[in-house]
């Protein structure tokens, strides 16, 4: 049996696992287990292509350790639009390893070898996901947010063309510092940027109290997602008297806080205790802990997660400096390849490598998992059996395309990556507890 810890009250499950090596490649496959499901096991024999056609018989993904492990996302819906997990674990859904077309859930697969697979690290793996905000003005900003123990890194993968013509977004990040320097103490400015968010508060909550009766009306939960064109319908129905004091209480709660311009391929590293909110149609990749815990200080639209911001308490712990965006640190640079550190955060650190057209690359073996996104461009991989290039003799060979990312487990060996025609961006994170990255070798 086995404990699902990201469930609540963590339910047990019996998991079953058919296991193959040939080749010096390990297979695996992993499903619920039920007695009809053992009795067929029962008549089985071993050889390896049987057990590979009983897993695709039954719709499960038959996995080669020995390769990268092509991670299938789960979309989560939010107010502002979706996140998508690449490597989510938890109550609100779980991602997938895919091949085949079939896929198994990614905390089963870590438990069955979390040594082999992940050192260790099943439960605490680092979180890929993108952020996929709307385009819509209204709707599509993020919630003004604090961390105090999550760290996180977004890189812009996408500005959406009618939302930010120039190509420039942004995300508000930190306070305004003229503003700051206004007040004759940081306590003064708190004070007044608390108040400015608690008049807003009181008008978005009376805006969110004349909604929920649409919701209610339509038979939609209190807590559930409404789409855009939904709730500017809605909102077309109430007093034009309201919607223009939440405007206005907005633009002056908005005034205490700051804005950063973003471009396609920017870098925002976030520190712990600075609010941010990534606005409307600027789209992510984020690497962070896998730690889920905010303080909300203000959100211009229903928060559905939890029935009170957390403004105050925030204040009391937060930095009112603007970070700076970082300057990538280059740590190598050929002809075929470019590699950039992006972030180096307690835990983890996360590369940038771009690929000329048809350029050849090395991964080494490595002593921890490692995760990798394509952002841009084609790859296609080849893994081999040896960890020695002079004697790498390649068994399996994946392509991937843009948006796609992988989970390279501790098991695998060296790799060779070839960019598509286009040539090909990726960010590869790595876990810091092991030695700096090495490539190309």
């Amino acid at each position: 049996m086995w404990r699902q810890y990201y469930l609540p009250s963590q339910p047990e499950i019996a998991l079953i696992a058919l296991v193959a090596v040939s080749n010096h490649e390990l297979h695996v496959a992993l499903s619920a287990a039920s007695t009809e499901l053992r009795d067929r096991l029962s008549h089985l024999d071993d050889q390896v292509e049987s057990l590979a056609a009983f897993a695709d018989k039954h719709e499960l993904p038959w996995l080669n350790l020995s390769a990268p492990l092509v991670l299938e996302p789960v979309y989560i819906p939010k107010p502002w639009g979706q996140e998508i997990w690449y490597t989510g674990i938890e109550v609100r859904g779980q991602s997938s390893v895919t091949a085949q077309g079939h896929k198994v859930p990614l905390p089963w697969l870590l438990s069955l070898m979390p040594d082999f697979l992940v050192g260790g690290s099943a439960e605490h793996i680092i979180l890929l996901k993108i952020l996929d905000p709307l385009a819509d003005e209204r709707y599509g900003d993020l919630y003004f947010e604090m961390h105090e123990q999550k760290q996180e890194v977004y890189v812009v993968t996408h500005i959406d063309s009618q939302a930010w013509p120039d190509g420039v977004g942004g995300i508000r990040l930190g306070f305004n510092q003229h503003k700051r320097s206004e007040f004759t103490d940081d306590a003064a400015f708190k004070d007044a940027y608390l108040t400015a968010v608690r008049d807003y508060e009181t008008v978005r909550r009376e805006i969110d109290r004349q909604l929920d009766q649409q919701r209610l009306a339509h038979d939609i939960a209190l807590d559930d997602p409404v789409d855009a064109a939904t709730l500017n319908a809605w909102l077309s129905e109430l007093p034009q008297n309201l919607l223009i004091l939440e405007s206005e209480k907005r633009a002056v709660m908005h005034a205490y806080t700051a804005m950063q311009d973003l471009q396609l391929g920017d870098v925002v590293k976030v520190p712990c205790f600075t609010p941010h909110a990534l606005q409307h149609g600027v789209r992510t990749v984020e690497f962070q802990t896998p730690v889920y815990e905010r303080k909300i200080l203000s959100f211009t639209q229903k928060v559905l997660t939890q029935t009170h911001w957390d403004t105050k308490e925030a204040l009391e712990k937060i930095s009112l400096a603007i970070p700076a965006l970082p300057a990538l640190e280059e740590i190598d640079s050929t002809a075929d390849a470019v590699v950039e550190r992006v972030v180096t955060f307690d835990d983890f650190e996360v590369l940038r490598i771009g690929l000329a057209a048809g350029s050849h690359y090395y991964l080494s073996a490595c002593s921890t998992y490692r995760l990798l996104m394509v952002i841009s461009g084609s790859l296609v991989c080849y893994a081999t059996e040896s960890s020695m290039p002079s004697q790498a003799k390649y068994t399996h060979t994946q392509h991937y395309l843009s948006s796609q990312a992988v989970l390279l487990p501790v098991s695998l060996q060296q790799t060779e990556w070839e960019a598509g025609d286009e040539g090909a961006i990726v960010l590869l994170a790595v876990p810091t507890e092991i030695s700096r990255y090495v490539g190309n070798e």
